[in-house]
Order: C-alpha cells, then structure tokens, then sequence
C-alpha cells in the first residue's frame, strides 16, 4: 500500500515522496533517500535538500514552536507572514487554527495558546 511522506524544504517548496511502507531509508538535514523495493521496476532516488534560511526568533514558548511548527513547515513560512499592529494576537489564533482544522496539524489545545503567544510576542 503506497502512502504519501511530504517533506517541507522552504515556505515555497515542498517535496513529495510517494513511498511503500517502510522503504525511505534515510532522513537527515540536506539529503533524502529512498530504495526502490527489490519487486519494484523503480529506480532507486536521492534528493539534495537545501539549508534552512531562516531561523526561529528567540522568545516565550520557543521549544513549544519548534517542536510543533517544524513538523509540517520550517521558519521560513512564519517569516513571510503579514507584519504590522493588525497581524498581531487574533491574526496569529486564526493562522494556529488553520493550521489545526485545515492542515490537521496535530497540536494539543495547551500547546496552541503558547504557539500563539510566542508568535504575537516575536513577529
């Protein structure tokens, strides 16, 4: 049974591996692998992922975001977010409910108010 692994590179990129379970061999910072199964005709594929280009501000809560946040996306995407007085607390609830009700992000309601802290503080 295939299954889908996304791995987010930047805000802007994403890489999608379509995979048989338990066949991605390896996952580290800048490279990702997969062995075709011995069955398969497919070929076996590596892939060269960029640096990160950004990093996540110090401030309340940053293990918090780090552990939640990085899962689906890197600091690159909170980066490029709106700025100014008007994007602030309710601006940063909506995004963090977003990304719960939209994209499934697997967040505890406890760690959800800290995220949205430690954003409305830090951007």
């Amino acid at each position: 049974m295939k299954r889908s692994i996304f791995f987010a590179l930047s805000c802007l990129t994403t890489l999608t591996i379509n995979v048989c379970a338990s066949e991605l061999t390896a996952v580290k910072a800048g490279s990702v692998s997969y062995k075709a199964p011995r069955e398969s005709k497919a070929d076996n594929v590596s892939y060269k992922l960029p640096e990160e280009t950004a990093a996540f501000r110090p401030g309340p809560n940053l293990e918090i975001v780090q552990n939640n946040c990085t899962a689906c996306h890197s600091a690159d995407y909170i980066a490029i977010q709106p700025r100014g007085p008007k994007f602030k607390r309710d601006f940063w609830q909506a995004e963090v409910n977003k990304m719960i009700k939209v994209y499934g992000a697997q967040i505890d309601e406890a760690d959800a108010g800290k995220i949205v802290e430690y954003l409305a503080q830090t951007y």
